[in-house]
């Protein structure tokens, strides 16, 4: 190896790590109580993959359009010295599942209702998790041995999600959620 050469890899090995050093200390977004986007609703439209709450988890997934709501609540949250919010949040979700057996197609739309905690970690990315009821109101086509969409019911069930969202800037991020009883991809838009 050449003088130049290791003279260069030196350098290397003593200005990255003080470089990331110094990008870590700068974005310690989450203890900067405030410092998050703000906004009095979060309207979010997304896309959902969630299974049939009438089956076991995955046995039947569908497929379909939602919406969410969110509204600010507190905007230091529950731990006033790190940056965080509460809001509530509360939606619409709907499933096409298809289905075997005399079930052609079951229908699913789900009334979420949750309280959503998001923490702001980084400069573009926070983090959530939500926790409340699923009212969930169901169809099935042909599953009680008429024609058309014959049977259905109404069920509770808890909901409960962990999600994030990468800020493209104050106004408008990319937001997934995983949990129960699916997993969704929008836009949301802060207003």
């Amino acid at each position: 190896m050449t003088r130049t050469a290791r003279c260069l890899l030196s350098a290397a090995f003593v200005t990255v790590p003080a470089f990331v050093s110094s990008s870590a200390r700068a974005d310690d977004t989450i203890k900067h109580p405030g410092d998050h986007p703000q906004y009095r609703v979060e309207l979010e439209p997304h896309g959902i993959f969630a299974w049939d709450p009438t089956y076991s988890a995955w046995r039947n997934v569908g497929l379909g359009p939602g919406f969410r709501a969110s509204i600010a609540l507190l905007d230091n949250g529950f731990i006033p010295k790190i940056n965080n919010n509460v809001a509530i949040t509360f939606g619409t979700d709907f499933a096409i599942h298809p289905c075997g057996g005399n079930c052609i197609t079951a229908f699913f739309f789900h009334f979420p209702v949750a309280l959503q905690w998001s923490f702001y970690v980084a400069k573009n990315w926070s983090v959530f998790g939500e926790l409340g009821p699923d009212f969930i109101a169901g169809w099935y086509n042909g599953a009680c041995g008429g024609r058309g969409f014959d049977c259905g019911n109404f069920t509770v069930r808890p909901a409960f999600f962990a999600g994030g969202r990468y800020h493209f800037n104050e106004k408008i991020s990319l937001t997934m959620r995983l949990g129960y009883p699916m997993f969704t991809v929008g836009v949301s838009f802060f207003l």
